[in-house]
């Protein structure tokens, strides 16, 4: 009986040792706090370790090569799923705290309000938003729930239609307002994708309504709950902070959702699947994602930049996601913080990344000789 329990124990914590590093991202929550209280040249810590320090660690640890086994169960998978989960109240608190305290610190001048949240909101973005993703591709109420409520902190809860709808659904085509556009600048696809997924997201849940003879005002139209939960926050900003604590949630959310963006002009850009002819297009494979293998950028986004396999098998959580070799699947040549920083350029975007395109329609599609089409995003695509 002792030796069962030592091998149980062992497993555990053998477990733990290996989800530890993708709850990296928890370092985080206590450097808001500090910042807060700090004030001064610290409100820009985050973006700065965010961004810059994750790349710093990847330059010097590599890239991760290993897959996990795809068929590991979620008893498995225990310690890794509870990451997403702890982290929304986690950012929940710390978000309604922050909102409260920082409108009336006195030792804060506005532009030290206006960083932290700044800060709070590439938190929200690049964590809060990514652990979303995961939630909201799992069965579970629970984490749906969460997705939601993630979602809803940032004031993008649409999102959730629109990637499992449509943007998993159309990838790589014309019908994904979220696949940017060969030579398209971030400057150009940002207003293009804030107004076509939203609108995209909609249609896509009226469809599903109208195929069971249900008007988009019915109760089961996700967006009721969508607006009810932002709604809810907006006036929680309000009482907790006034219109100066509405105003920094905005702040927030607004800082959030260009994150997210960002990173979906990083994901597919200039990758698009071929036309097949009567408005079908091949089905999605390893090679219409970019793919990213560096370590330390993935523990913090959790092998969200192993995007190859998550659009080939997107039910996979994210310990099992698989990733590719040169081969198999594009590769980027950094980690998204850096290429979210490079996109912001549009210059050294296409002086990076146009080659890398073009070699890979050579790659995979020589019998495509007129790509016109294909850069415009145009519909359909040629045969």
């Amino acid at each position: 009986m002792t030796n069962t329990s030592t091998n149980i124990s062992t497993d555990q914590l053998a477990q733990i040792k290996r989800a530890l590093p993708f709850a990296l991202s928890f370092a985080l929550i206590p450097l808001v706090w500090l910042t807060a209280y700090a004030g001064g040249w610290a409100v820009i810590l985050v973006p700065l370790i965010t961004w810059y320090l994750s790349s710093i660690v990847d330059s010097l640890l590599g890239l991760n090569l290993d897959n996990a086994d795809p068929d590991a169960t979620d008893e498995d998978l225990f310690w890794y799923r509870m990451i997403p989960l702890l982290w929304m109240p986690a950012q929940l608190v710390t978000l309604l705290a922050m909102l409260w305290y920082v409108p009336q610190a006195d030792h804060l001048g506005g532009w030290e309000r206006f960083f932290i949240f700044f800060g709070i909101g590439v938190m929200t973005g690049t964590i809060g938003i990514n652990y979303s993703h995961e939630l909201m591709h799992q069965k579970s109420k629970l984490e749906r729930l969460w997705a939601d409520i993630l979602l809803a902190m940032v004031l993008y809860s649409h999102f959730r239609s629109e990637h499992l709808l449509v943007h998993h659904r159309y990838v790589a085509t014309p019908r994904d307002p979220v696949t940017a556009h060969y030579n398209e600048g971030f400057h150009r696809f940002y207003p293009r994708v804030l107004r076509q997924s939203w609108k995209s997201a909609f249609r896509a849940e009226k469809a599903m309504l109208a195929r069971k003879d249900r008007p988009w005002t019915h109760r089961k139209n996700p967006f009721f709950r969508y607006w009810a939960l932002q709604g809810t926050f907006l006036m929680l900003a309000l009482l907790l902070g006034g219109w100066a604590g509405l105003g920094l949630f905005l702040v927030q959310a607004g800082t959030a959702i260009w994150q997210l963006e960002l990173v979906n002009y990083v994901e597919h850009y200039g990758l698009t699947r071929k036309h097949l002819g009567d408005g079908k297009y091949e089905h999605v494979q390893p090679h219409h994602s970019w793919n990213a293998a560096h370590r330390a950028s993935n523990w913090l986004l959790i092998n969200l930049q192993r995007h190859s396999d998550h659009h080939y098998k997107p039910d996979r959580r994210f310990p099992v996601l698989q990733t590719y070799g040169a081969s198999a699947a594009p590769q980027l040549p950094y980690g998204y913080p850096v290429m979210t920083v490079m996109a912001m350029m549009p210059w050294v975007w296409r002086r990076v990344m146009n080659p890398r395109v073009r070699k890979w329609r050579e790659m995979y599609y020589p019998e495509i000789t007129d790509w016109t089409a294909y850069n415009k995003g145009t519909t359909p695509y040629p045969r």
